[in-house]
C-alpha cells in the first residue's frame, strides 16, 4: 500500500499546510518529470481498459493532491476511508508506485535470501510440509509477483495470504494472480488484526474450518507465535492509524523461527536512538531537522504517519536481523528504511531467561570453547587459582545479553545473526567513532608465507590475532585452528573481514576473484542483498550497502585504491606522472627476470619516488605517515632513534643528519631497494604487486585468492572457529580463561606504546595470564631493538629474534619493519586480583615457580 491520500479541507489556514504545499509544488514537478520519462508500469499484463499513462499521472495527482477527502468513511471506518480514497484510482495504482516506493525490491531480495540460506540449511525440508507467506497491506498483489524475480512462489510457498483492507485494491490482487496462474496465493480482505491463519489453513485432519464457525478472533486468545514463515509489509505500516495492536497481532502469525520484512517511509533524529544498542546499527538513519519537519508536514496531508514511534515499536517488539537507511533521490531524497526481524527471544520465542542466557554463553563468551582439549596439570593449576580468586569471566556480548534481557528489550542484532562471527560491541563510543567510518587497510602488509613458517598453527592452536584488512587471519584459518580471535579497534576493518568470510560463504571462485583479487565488480550491490546479506552482521552490511560504490564505480579505481592507505598509493601515482615514469611501473610489473626489474627501478623510477625533495616535502610528514601508512608519532620515534645511531649518521664516512626527513628517507631505501632486488613483483611479491597495479593478477596474489583456498575455505563450518572482536587487545585478552591461549600475533602495535606511559607493561602482563607455557607472541617492530622486549623478557617470557633487516637484505617480502620476534612464555605470573594475597604462600610460590 502507498500513502492513503486525499486533502482534508481544513476549516482555516494552517500554516503547517502551507508550507507543506508550497514546498510540495517543487517536488512533485521533479516527480512528474521522473515519471514522465517512465514507461508504465501494470500489473503486467496488457489491459486495453486501464487508462494511458499520462491520464494515469494526471488521475494519481488528482486523488493525491487535489481531491477532496472525508475525515472518514460513508459509514465512519477506516475500510470506507481507504475505499474513498483507492476506488478510483486502484487500476493505475502499480503504474503511479514505481518511483514513489523505492526499496520494495531490496526487501523482497534479502528477504528471499534469508529464506534460501534456512532452506539450504535444512536441506529443502518444510515443517509440517508447509511455508507460508503473509502480505499484509499487500495492496494490488505487486510484492507478490515481484517475489516470483527471487524465489518460485508457486513452488516455494505451499500458501500466500495477501490481507488488505481496500476491496479495490484486492479485486486487482485477485486479477492478478488469476491471470498467473498462482493458486497458491489467497486475497483476504480483513483487517490485518483480525486476521488468523486458522481460519483459513487446513486443521490436522485436512479439513477447513468451518465457515459457520465464529472467527478465531472473537473465540481463541492468540498464541505467542503461528505459522507463519514470512511477514511483510510494503509501505502500509506508516498508513494504520492503530500500528500497536496490529504489529502485535503479528507476533502471534509469525512462526518461532519466521521472518518479517518492512520496508516504510520515516523520519528520525539519531539522538532518539543513540542510546539503544538492538537497532542493528545507525547508517544514515539521522534525517536532518529541515527533512524531519518537511517530510511529515507533506506526508500527514495524504494521512501518512512518520512519527518515528511506529519504526520504533517494531524494533523493541521484535529481534532485528538487519537494518537498512536510504533516500529516494528521484522524489526529493524521501527517506525509507528496510528492516528484516524476528522474534524477540531468539532459538525459541518460548525460550525462558536463563536458557537464552545459556545459549549466548556458548556462543559468544570468549571463555568457553578455549581450554585446550589435552590440559594439562600447569594449565589446570593455575586455571583453579583464578577460579578462587577472581570473578567468573564474561565477554561484553554477554553482559550487555543480560542486561537487556533485564529490562526486557530485544538483544542487540548481533544474537539474531545466522552466524557468530562477530562479537558484539558499542559502535557510539568514540574509541570506534574515530575512525569516522573508514578503514586504513584495503590489504594486510604482513608476509603470511613468514608468519607460517615461524608459526606452525596447528589443530589445538588458539590464536588471537590483529585484523588489519582480516588477509592473514584467513592465512590463518587455512592451517584449521582450534580457534582464532581476530581484533581491531577499527570496525570497518572487521566490516572487511566479515565480506570476506561472507564471499567465501556464499559465493562462487569467479565473483570472490572479481571482487578481492581485481578489486571491482559491477554486481556488487545484487550479490551483497541477494548473497552475502544473510551472512553479513547488520553493521557490516549497512556499511558496504552504503559503500557499494568502493566496488561498483566505473570511474574507481576499485578495493585496493580505498581507506587510508589510498593515499600513498595515489601519491606514488602522482610522483610517477609528474616525473614520467608511469609507463615505466608497467614495464616493472611485467619485467620477466629480477636484473630486468631492478634496472628499470635504478634508472626510471627510484630518483623519482626516492629523491630527497619527496621525502621532505611528502614522505617524512607525520601527518602523511600516520593518514597514509598508519605510522603513529611513537612508531616514527624509533625510526628516527635507530637512525641516529646508524652508521649512516653516525660512521667514518657519515652520508646522512640526524632529521626526521634523512631518517625516513633511509628507512625507505632500507625497506625498498632489497624488495626490488631480491623478490620477484610480476609473479611473487602480491604486497607490491597491488601497490603499483592497483589489483593482485592470477600469478601473483595472497594465498587465501588461490582456488584450492577458495574450495577449502567454502566448505561448511570452515569458519566455525573465529570470532571477530570490535576491542582493543587489552580488553579481549582480560576475558580470555588464563593459560589456555597459544598464540597471540601483534604485528607492529607495541610500537605504538609511549615507553614512559606503563602501557606496554600492562597488555605484556595480561598476555602472560592469557597464554599457556610455552605459548608465543609474534611481533614485528620499525626498531631493530624493540624497547619492550626488556618488559616481556621481566615478565615471564624469553624473546628472540626471528628476523632482522641487514641493509641490502630483506626480513621478508614486504620488508617493512626493521625485526621480528617471538617471545615465548616461560613462566606463569600471579593473576591480577586483590585476593590473590589471601592464598597461602605455599601455591603462591608453587604458581611462580611453574
Amino acid at each position: 500500500m502507498a500513502s492513503l491520500g486525499g486533502n482534508i479541507t481544513p476549516p482555516g489556514l494552517d500554516p503547517k499546510l502551507f508550507f507543506a504545499g508550497i514546498s510540495g509544488v517543487v517536488l512533485f514537478a521533479i516527480g512528474l518529470f521522473q515519471l514522465s520519462h517512465q514507461q508504465p508500469q501494470g500489473d503486467g499484463h496488457n489491459n486495453k481498459e486501464e487508462p494511458n499513462f499520462l491520464k494515469s499521472v494526471l488521475l494519481f495527482c488528482y486523488s493525491c493532491f487535489l481531491k477532496p477527502h472525508p475525515k472518514t468513511g460513508a459509514k465512519g471506518t477506516q475500510q470506507d476511508a481507504l475505499e474513498a480514497f483507492y476506488s478510483g484510482q486502484a487500476g493505475i495504482y502499480d503504474a503511479t508506485r514505481k518511483t514513489l516506493l523505492k526499496g520494495r525490491e531490496d526487501m523482497l531480495a534479502l528477504v528471499a535470501a534469508q529464506l534460501r540460506f534456512k532452506a539450504d540449511k535444512s536441506n529443502g525440508g518444510l515443517a509440517n510440509g508447509k511455508r507460508i507467506w503473509v502480505d499484509v497491506g499487500g495492496g494490488t498483489g505487486w510484492n507478490i509477483e515481484a517475489m516470483g524475480e527471487f524465489l518460485d512462489v508457486p513452488e516455494f510457498f505451499s500458501s500466500v495470504y495477501l490481507v488488505d483492507f481496500s476491496p479495490s485494491l484486492c479485486e486487482v490482487a485477485r486479477k492478478r494472480f488469476s491471470r498467473l496462474g498462482w493458486s497458491n496465493v489467497h486475497v483476504i480482505c480483513e483487517d490485518a488484526r483480525k486476521f488468523r491463519l486458522e481460519d483459513y489453513e487446513s486443521d490436522a485432519s485436512g479439513e477447513k474450518t468451518p465457515t459457520r464457525s465464529p472467527p478465531s478472533y472473537f473465540t481463541k486468545k492468540r498464541p505467542e507465535h503461528g505459522g507463519a514463515d514470512l511477514i511483510t509489509m510494503s509501505y502500509s505500516l506508516s498508513m494504520i492509524p492503530d500500528y500497536y495492536s496490529v504489529v502485535d497481532s503479528l507476533m502471534s502469525l509469525l512462526s518461532p523461527n519466521g521472518l518479517m520484512g518492512v520496508v516504510d517511509f520515516y523520519v528520525q533524529s539519531k539522538v532518539d536512538i543513540s542510546f539503544r544498542n538492538y537497532t542493528g546499527g545507525l547508517i544514515d538513519r539521522h534525517v536532518n531537522f529541515l527533512g524531519r519537519t518537511f517530510w511529515r508536514a507533506w506526508f500527514d496531508l495524504d494521512r501518512v504517519a512518520l512519527e518515528p514511534g511506529r519504526r520504533d515499536y517494531l524494533e523493541y517488539r521484535l529481534g532485528t536481523i538487519l537494518t537498512a537507511n536510504s533516500r529516494n533521490y528521484m522524489l526529493g531524497s524521501i527517506p525509507y528504511y528496510i528492516w528484516l526481524g524476528c522474534h524477540k527471544n531468539p532459538f525459541s520465542s518460548s525460550s525462558l531467561p536463563h536458557e537464552i542466557v545459556e545459549r549466548i554463553d556458548a556462543l559468544a563468551t570468549e571463555s568457553p570453547y578455549l581450554l585446550p582439549v589435552n590440559k594439562n596439570n600447569l594449565t589446570s593449576a593455575l586455571t583453579r587459582a583464578v577460579e578462587r580468586t577472581a570473578p567468573e569471566i564474561r565477554s561484553k556480548a554477554f553482559d550487555a545479553a543480560v542486561q537487556n534481557l533485564s529490562a526486557s528489550l530485544p538483544l542487540p542484532s548481533f544474537f539474531y545473526q545466522n552466524h557468530h562471527w562477530r562479537i558484539y560491541y558499542d559502535d557510539q563510543l568514540k574509541k570506534h567513532t574515530q575512525f569516522n567510518d573508514e578503514y586504513i587497510y584495503a590489504f594486510t602488509w604482513e608476509d603470511s608465507r613468514v608468519d607460517d613458517r615461524i608459526l606452525k598453527l596447528g589443530p589445538d592452536d588458539v590464536v588471537l590475532a590483529i585484523t588489519s584488512a582480516g588477509d592473514n587471519i584467513l592465512s590463518y584459518v587455512l592451517r584449521s585452528p582450534a580457534r582464532i580471535h581476530a581484533i581491531d579497534l577499527n570496525p570497518t576493518q572487521n566490516h572487511l573481514l566479515e565480506l570476506k568470510v561472507a564471499a567465501f560463504t556464499a559465493l562462487p571462485y569467479q565473483d570472490f576473484w572479481k571482487m578481492f583479487g581485481e578489486g571491482k565488480h559491477p554486481g556488487f550491490r545484487s550479490l551483497l542483498i541477494s548473497k552475502l546479506s544473510p551472512h553479513l552482521s547488520s553493521r557490516a552490511f549497512q556499511y558496504w550497502l552504503s559503500n557499494s560504490e568502493v566496488f561498483t564505480s566505473a570511474r574507481g579505481r576499485g578495493l585496493y585504491d580505498t581507506g587510508g592507505s589510498k593515499h600513498a598509493i595515489r601519491i606514488f601515482r602522482w610522483i610517477s606522472h609528474v616525473f614520467g615514469c608511469r609507463g615505466d611501473v608497467k614495464r616493472l610489473l611485467a619485467a620477466k627476470t629480477l636484473n630486468e626489474q631492478t634496472e628499470i627501478w635504478r634508472s626510471r623510477i627510484r630518483p623519482a619516488l626516492l629523491s630527497q625533495l619527496v621525502s621532505k616535502l611528502v614522505i617524512s610528514s607525520e601527518a602523511f605517515l600516520w593518514a597514509a601508512l598508519g605510522v603513529p608519532k611513537n612508531q616514527l620515534a624509533v625510526i628516527e632513534a635507530d637512525h641516529a645511531v646508524s652508521e649512516a649518521v653516525q660512521g667514518p664516512s657519515s652520508t646522512a643528519k640526524n632529521t626526521r626527513a634523512h631518517a625516513v628517507w633511509h628507512y625507505m631505501v632500507n625497506t625498498l631497494d632489497p624488495v626490488v632486488q631480491q623478490t620477484h613483483i610480476a609473479t611473487d611479491n602480491p604486497y607490491y604487486h597491488v601497490c603499483l597495479a592497483g589489483c593482485f593478477s592470477p600469478r601473483c596474489h595472497p594465498e587465501y585468492l588461490s582456488p584450492d583456498s577458495h574450495a577449502r575455505l567454502s566448505q561448511p563450518g570452515a569458519f566455525d572457529g573465529l570470532r571477530i572482536h570490535t576491542d582493543e587487545i587489552d580488553e579481549v585478552i582480560a576475558r580470555i580463561t588464563p593459560g589456555t591461549l597459544t598464540v597471540a600475533v601483534v604485528m607492529d602495535s607495541m610500537d605504538w606504546f609511549d615507553p614512559g606511559s606503563g602501557a606496554a607493561t600492562r597488555q605484556i602482563t595480561k598476555l602472560n595470564r592469557a597464554l599457556c607455557i610455552g605459548g608465543r607472541v609474534l611481533l614485528r617492530s620499525a626498531a631493530l631493538e624493540p624497547w619492550y622486549i626488556r618488559d616481556f623478557e621481566a615478565h615471564g617470557f624469553v624473546g628472540k629474534r626471528v628476523g632482522n633487516r641487514e641493509p641490502g637484505t630483506c626480513i621478508d617480502r614486504v620488508n617493512m619493519y626493521a625485526s621480528c620476534w617471538v617471545c615465548a612464555k616461560r613462566d606463569h605470573l600471579p593473576p591480577p586480583t586483590p585476593e590473590l594475597e589471601s592464598l597461602g604462600d605455599a601455591e603462591v610460590d608453587g604458581l611462580a615457580a611453574i
